[in-house]
């Protein structure tokens, strides 16, 4: 096959990054300050969101208003810039390999093999280090500790 015809062809998409723990954990410590700026950036979104939201029901409601423009060129550029903020801090959060899985609740997942089974390290914003697993279909809800002796960041196994 020559390098155009290679060139024609679909890209399928790259394996995901199988991550062991440490290597999930150093992965986490890089992008905990990134999380918590995506999360804040969602914050500050928010009510920009639900003022253009009410506006928009008003003048629907309403009719013949007066729209502040100004102001409100002022605040989707502001909204715009946040937007774009987040679109970047999540890329970069998912560059790694990582899962966002929960942005409100800072809930990242990692791809791993436990007993040749594909399950995902979870952790979420808050814990003190990568503690629990799950099945990749069980979700949060079916986390497991990865060493039943943990018992929280109060009495860490070694």
């Amino acid at each position: 096959m020559s390098e155009d015809e290679r060139d024609d062809q679909p890209e399928s998409d790259p394996e995901p990054r199988i991550f062991t723990l440490p290597e999930a954990e150093r992965t986490r410590k890089e992008v905990e300050p990134v999380l918590i700026e995506a999360i804040e950036f969602r914050r500050k979104m928010e009510p920009l969101a639900r003022d253009f939201a009410a506006l928009s029901s008003r003048i629907m409601l309403m009719g013949g208003i007066q729209v502040p423009h100004e102001k409100l060129a002022q605040q989707r550029l502001t909204h715009d810039r946040l937007a774009e903020s987040l679109r970047a801090a999540l890329e970069q959060i998912q560059s790694t390999g990582c899962l966002v899985k929960d942005l409100d609740s800072g809930l990242l997942d990692f791809p791993a093999i436990i007993d040749n089974k594909e399950v995902y390290l979870c952790w979420r914003l808050g814990e003190d280090r990568i503690r629990f697993y799950h099945g990749q279909r069980e979700g949060f809800a079916g986390r497991k500790p990865l060493d039943p002796r943990d018992t929280g960041p109060e009495n860490p196994i070694q």
